[in-house]
């Protein structure tokens, strides 16, 4: 009887010590796991830097001068919106204008004078076709910038002098509107201005010759 008793004992312990041996096992394993886990250098995260020249929004500026009077008195205006559209990722000004088209909206003239501006639009740009808006683009080739200009529903392309200094880029030009066949808007307009383009001598002129700039800023 004494020696089952001792037998039963016996089995249970061993019972014991093998669950406490499968447990420490267990538990040195799960161990040495997550430490292998801790070592394993997480893997690295590529981003991608964006690099080149970017385009400020609202940068694009169009400035421009005309003249009136025998002593060519200029009269200078703006303007207001300007759409930049086709634009290339680079990291010079030609790469990112290269083929690169704006258009112009005639309705955002200004010249910080309403009476001067509503004859221009409604008597000037209305003596010309289809100039709701002034269309053009930009090109570059052996060093030299060309812009192509349509205005009265004729287009010309011209080179153009620039520059690109501070990350500015830009352009000077001076356009003659009878290449446009912009004639009968230059009489138009001095009709409607004659007193007003009288210089010292009495003749009422207004030119043909209009000064542009334009540019636009990068970061």
């Amino acid at each position: 009887m004494k020696t089952r008793i001792y037998k039963h004992q016996l089995n249970r312990m061993n019972k014991k010590i093998a669950i406490l041996t499968f447990s420490l096992a267990l538990a040195f394993t799960s161990c040495k796991k997550e430490d292998k886990q801790e070592e394993t250098p997480g893997e690295e995260v590529k981003t991608e830097a964006t690099s080149g020249l970017q385009i400020i929004s609202d940068s694009t500026k169009v400035n421009w001068t005309a003249y009136k009077t025998t002593d060519k008195v200029a009269v200078g205006g703006s303007f207001k919106q300007i759409e930049l559209k086709n634009t290339q990722n680079g990291t010079t000004p030609e790469s990112v204008l290269e083929g690169a088209s704006f258009s112009i909206p005639v309705s955002s003239l200004f010249t910080n004078n309403e009476d001067r501006d509503s004859k221009l639009k409604t008597i000037f740009f209305a003596a010309l076709k289809n100039t709701e808006m002034i269309g053009g683009a930009f090109n570059f080739r052996e060093g030299k910038c060309f812009l192509t200009l349509t205005l009265n529903d004729v287009t010309k392309q011209m080179e153009v002098p620039y520059t690109f200094e501070n990350k500015k880029f830009s352009i000077s030009s001076t356009i003659n509107l009878d290449d446009f066949g912009g004639q009968a808007a230059i009489e138009a307009i001095n009709k409607a201005c004659f007193e007003l383009h009288k210089g010292a001598d009495g003749v009422s002129k207004t030119w043909s010759e209009v000064a542009i700039t334009g540019s636009v800023q990068f970061e």
